[in-house]
């Protein structure tokens, strides 16, 4: 789908929030291109909820400033940021039909029934509920809940659209239909746009570019793949994605682990013995009656599948391969291991 750019851009630059004796934000510059999604993701704490709620208005910075086309609008109040916002409780009115959940905030701004009306349709036929327009909230899932709420968020037109852990509450099958219907109406509509999560896959699977956060700051900021595949450091590395953690030596700017030799990515130690970070997928097992390392278990997730060996200096590394594929295996089986000539980050033992 094309991109529809007409949104505005947004940045914050070196917010603090502090409470007390504890540092929520830490110096925190976070810049969004217009018509932009970017995901906020970290573990509970990290300080991704307390950027977005200073950037609703909802917070107040410590210091720092926050621009939204171009305007300091850091001591304008949450209701004249011109905002909308999806949290992960639906927060539907019960006594309001679906129409006129979607239309509340166009009332709120004195917009003409008719022109209302019109709007809240107009979304709800975007999210793929305009038949379900005359229900009360009870009479909808948690899922389609949900869609009203992001219809009720963009149906005034914001500026910015702020989503706070929108899909937490709800079971893994719709989590993954609605974050994808997220991302087809955000880039539909083209409205800049902070989604916050602490779930790695909703980030990688939506933004356009992943910010991962780690006690109040900024620990990386880039595209999705590039997050998963070039972490800048060992949190991120660690955070992002299953790992595998395998000694090593770096010499070079070269790796050598499990007796083949990469490139060491940047952040990686200079020289001597680390720790190489391993995706699964990057692991390759081939069958060889002569290998040193042994099948522990395969374990079959479907599309793919996972093969867990133990190496010659008893430690267990998990690889990931195709569901076909790892048929061949059975605990027991001699193997080699080695790895993809893609790279790893090697930290400090």
């Amino acid at each position: 789908m094309s991109r529809n750019t007409s949104g505005v851009a947004v940045a914050l630059d070196d917010l603090t929030r502090v409470y007390g004796t504890t540092k929520a934000l830490d110096g925190l510059t976070l810049h969004i291109e217009p018509g932009e999604l970017v995901a906020l993701l970290g573990p509970s704490g990290c300080g991704k909820t307390t950027a977005l709620r200073i950037l609703a208005g909802l917070d107040e910075a410590t210091s720092g400033t926050v621009s939204v086309g171009g305007v300091d609008v850091s001591r304008v109040p949450a209701n004249k940021r011109d905002m909308g916002m999806v949290f992960q409780a639906y927060s539907l009115f019960p006594h309001l039909t679906v129409l006129d959940n979607v239309a509340f905030g166009l009332k709120m701004r004195g917009k003409a029934k008719g022109d209302r009306s019109s709007r809240a349709a107009e979304m709800l036929e975007l999210v793929g509920l305009a038949a379900h327009s005359d229900k009360y909230a009870s009479e909808l899932s948690g899922g389609q809940q949900q869609r009203v709420a992001l219809a009720r968020a963009l149906a005034i037109q914001p500026r910015v659209l702020l989503l706070d852990e929108p899909l937490s509450a709800l079971d893994a099958k719709v989590r993954t239909q609605l974050r994808d219907e997220i991302r087809r109406v955000q880039l539909e509509v083209g409205t800049t746009t902070l989604f916050v999560t602490h779930d790695q896959e909703e980030a990688l699977a939506v933004a356009d570019r992943v910010g991962v956060m780690s006690q109040g700051r900024l620990d990386q900021l880039a595209a999705p793949a590039d997050v998963y595949a070039n972490p800048a450091t060992p949190f991120v590395a660690d955070f992002v994605g299953l790992n595998n953690k395998v000694p090593a030596q770096v010499s070079g700017g070269r790796a050598s682990l499990l007796g083949v030799t990469v490139p060491a990515l940047p952040g990686s130690v200079a020289s001597g013995a680390g720790i190489a970070m391993v995706r699964p997928e990057a692991v390759t097992v081939t069958a060889d009656p002569a290998g040193a390392a042994r099948v522990v278990a395969v374990s079959f997730l479907g599309a793919i599948s996972r093969v867990s060996v133990t190496v010659a200096d008893g430690s267990t590394i998990s690889a990931q391969t195709a569901g076909s594929a790892a048929r061949t295996f059975a605990p027991g089986d001699p193997v080699t291991v080695g790895v993809e000539p893609g790279g790893v980050l090697v930290v400090a033992e």
